[in-house]
């Protein structure tokens, strides 16, 4: 189990905002830069050698290839730095970001515009398949879920089982509390985060309430973790907690974490149910 922890707790990474991707690194910034340098001595070849028409278009290039692969930040930078390359190497008068000809103005304001449009087109893209993806690794890890859990043998096994699928699911610390007439019987974390008192009272209060118990909001400041409730028909019932970082907290995880919370009491009225039927055999 030690060893499942610390790989998961390696694995883990910021949460994306989805409004904005995954936030771009300093290599994203680098790469376009990198690429818009190429596409200038690509462009000032060409013009040299050939008189060819929109060969501001080569500064296009780096745009798209910065949106699909590096995100908005790096394709902007790109589109920006086309344009002012453009300027400095290829309109008179060379090396200065002064303009003589009224239509080099439109050329490079044109140039940053479809810069903008190219690079809010990729962004787009990118951002659906990563949200295809991310889909898809979901549903994967809820099935692995929903066949692990069901064969657990005992309610501490349900317990790790299903703090591993939620680390998974959202790649921060998570924990399930079971919970016997109000109090937290035992606990499983995964993420390297252990919960603190004053998680274990808003675990309580969670599912006395019955509702969602989020991080830092009144009553529950002190807490590091959103809890939600899992009653069970029967026996025990259980919170789970998900230790979202404040800044990059996702939009809606509700429906992931409802879908795991009913399996999860499923599988603890199963196991309840089972305890009764061994304790009380038929004669």
């Amino acid at each position: 189990m030690a060893d499942i922890n610390s790989n998961l707790q390696q694995d883990i990474v910021p949460v994306a905002d989805p409004l904005l991707g995954s936030a771009p690194s300093v290599s994203g910034y680098l790469a376009s830069l990198a690429m818009t340098a190429a596409a200038t001595v690509v462009a000032i070849g060409v013009d040299s050698g050939v008189a060819v028409p929109n060969v501001s278009l080569v500064f296009v290039v780096p745009v798209i290839i910065a949106g699909v692969a590096f995100g908005l930040g790096p394709s902007l930078s790109s589109a920006v730095l086309g344009a002012l390359a453009y300027n400095f190497f290829l309109t008179e008068p060379r090396y200065s970001l002064a303009v003589d000809d009224p239509a080099n103005i439109w050329a490079i304001g044109l140039l940053f515009l479809v810069g903008l449009i190219v690079s809010s087109i990729a962004f787009t893209s990118r951002r659906r398949a990563t949200d295809a993806a991310r889909l898809t690794t979901q549903a994967t890890v809820l099935q692995g879920y929903s066949r692990d859990v069901v064969a657990a043998t005992n309610a501490k096994a349900i317990a790790s089982i299903t703090s591993q699928a939620l680390g998974e699911l959202f790649h921060v610390p998570a924990v399930v509390m079971l919970m016997t007439e109000g109090d937290v019987a035992s606990f499983n974390s995964v993420g390297g985060l252990e919960p603190q008192e004053a998680e274990f009272e808003a675990a309580r209060l969670s599912l006395e309430m019955g509702t969602v118990a989020r991080a830092g909001i009144y009553p529950t400041l002190a807490s590091r973790f959103d809890f939600w409730p899992v009653a069970t028909a029967g026996g025990q019932s259980a919170v789970i907690g998900l230790a979202f970082d404040p800044d990059e907290r996702p939009s809606a995880p509700d429906m992931p974490v409802d879908v795991v919370g009913s399996l999860l009491a499923l599988a603890l009225y199963r196991q309840h149910v089972q305890v009764g039927h061994d304790a009380h055999p038929a004669r």
